[in-house]
């Protein structure tokens, strides 16, 4: 029902942030508009490199003036994605999981500076879903390699 929810808020603020926009239109790469397994993929490779088929980043996913439709679906397999590292992360904080989620919080949170505002709110859910702690504290070993992702994601992202 979250995950729901989570989608139609993202069409909502797609088609607002969209109207306001000027007509410049840049693509989404197609690497990213294929769900959310090529982003669990790509985030397992992680610290190598991380990178979707074609050699796309996953901040390149985020562009400017993005499409409604283009960044509800990026937006909503992001989310996802997040949701469930997050789950695995707390069920194995010493996996690799907290990692992955940290990479890809850095990593939306750097393309999202970059986009004037367009992808704000979904850098905020991603971040939100990823310190989801299910009512306890997020385990020690989780909060140290998500840091490390979070760092690596902000600066290779």
């Amino acid at each position: 029902m979250r995950l729901m929810r989570t989608a139609v808020s993202l069409v909502a603020l797609a088609g607002a942030v969209t109207a306001g926009c000027g007509s410049e239109n840049p693509q989404t790469p197609q690497a990213c508009l294929q769900g959310p397994a090529p982003f669990r993929a790509a985030l397992a490779k992680a610290p190598a490199p991380v990178e979707l088929r074609g050699g796309v980043r996953i901040s390149d996913c985020l562009v400017q003036n993005q499409a409604a439709g283009e960044l509800a679906t990026v937006g909503g397999a992001l989310v996802r994605v997040a949701t469930e590292l997050n789950e695995q992360g707390r069920a194995r904080p010493g996996g690799p999981a907290p990692y992955g989620l940290g990479y890809l919080v850095g990593t939306v949170r750097k393309a999202a500076a970059d986009t004037g505002g367009v992808h704000a709110e979904l850098a905020r859910r991603i971040t939100s879903a990823a310190a989801f702690a299910g009512g306890r504290a997020l385990a020690p070993a989780f909060r140290r390699a998500y840091e490390r992702g979070l760092r690596t994601g902000l600066a290779r992202g």
